[in-house]
């Protein structure tokens, strides 16, 4: 149980990481032009708290696992990562946009906050 946990938190972290830092990094056009054009629903300063949300997220997902210290944070993490995507999966369907990306990452943190208590509650 504890390797598929980090197995998923693992893919999970690296797209948060990912898609986190771009929202950090780049402005609302450079967004925009690599397909998130949901950015002009929100303010520059909202899409980067969501970056930092992001970011936070996935570190989560992994240093309390690897340090061993309150390893259970990581499913509180994977639980706060899945109430983000709940709200990306709204925003996107309201704007006709595909909610796929947004509500795969919504199941996999739910399956990494399930996984997280059952392997280390």
């Amino acid at each position: 149980m504890l390797i598929a946990l980090w197995i998923v938190n693992v893919v999970l972290a690296l797209a948060f990481l990912a898609t986190g830092g771009l929202k950090i990094i780049r402005t609302p056009d450079q967004l925009r032009t690599v397909g998130l054009a949901w950015v002009e629903s929100f303010t520059r300063g909202q899409v980067v708290l969501i970056g930092v949300a992001e970011v936070v997220g996935a570190v989560g997902l992994i240093a309390p696992l690897a340090t061993g210290i309150l390893p259970f944070i990581a499913a509180v993490a994977a639980a706060a990562l899945a109430v983000l995507m709940v709200g990306a999966t709204v925003v996107h369907v309201r704007r006709g946009e595909n909610p796929a990306p947004a509500a795969v990452a919504l199941v996999l943190s739910l399956v990494s906050a399930v996984l997280g208590v059952l392997a280390l509650g």
